[in-house]
């Protein structure tokens, strides 16, 4: 029998442009600024959340996540966390897919891993404490993190392989709301870099 009560839902939120993400560079634990597109990014999520009550508000550690989280208006609130950092790229951290692929034909990073980085395991394990962490919690949680990291839990969330996080885009600034129907975990919304407003269906 499926449970109906509500259940604690998690909205997550890339952090904005940088430079290096901009040029399609690996930015793993590299702490590198937003740019200014990322800033005028990160100001108009304000908006966008603005006045629905998230119980708790996560962030990783690295400047990025947290100065998109800031400039939001959730600075004041947010609970660093270390399981929200990036993949660690290891040998790959700032290089393009075309250069790895010069080195590597046909690498693919959901696959093929990283050399004396983290593998899809590790990162999904940080995932995986993070979702336990707000399912055991009280109403609605915010997190501010990263592209390749969010997309791993969005696929832990729905009970999927990590590397099904490989099939879910998610652009600078954008976000997504991890829910329910009838007690199973659903994508509410994903990859959202519009303008209207969360409250509405959160």
């Amino acid at each position: 029998m499926l449970d109906d009560r509500p259940r604690p839902r998690l909205v997550v939120v890339r952090h904005g442009s940088t430079e290096w993400s901009a040029s399609g560079r690996h930015t793993g634990r590299t702490d590198v600024p937003l740019d200014p597109e990322g800033e005028a990014q990160a100001r108009a999520l304000a908006q966008r959340l603005a006045g629905h009550p998230f119980t708790r508000v996560l962030v990783s550690p690295l400047g990025r996540a947290r100065r998109t989280c800031e400039l939001a208006g959730f600075g004041h609130r947010a609970e660093v966390t270390g399981d929200l950092a990036e993949w660690d790229y290891g040998e790959y951290e700032g290089l393009t897919t075309p250069e790895i692929r010069a080195r590597r034909p046909g690498w693919r990073l959901w696959h093929d891993g990283v050399p004396a980085g983290e593998r899809i395991g590790e990162v999904a394990a940080r995932a995986e404490r993070v979702i336990a962490s707000v399912r055991s919690g009280r109403g609605d949680a915010l997190a501010f993190a990263h592209g390749h990291l969010l997309r791993v839990l969005a696929a832990r969330w729905l009970d999927m392989p990590p590397a099904a996080g490989g099939q879910l885009l998610l652009a600078p600034a954008a976000l997504g709301v991890l829910s329910w129907e009838h007690g199973v975990p659903v994508l509410g919304r994903w990859d959202d870099d519009g303008a209207d407003p969360l409250v509405e269906d959160v």
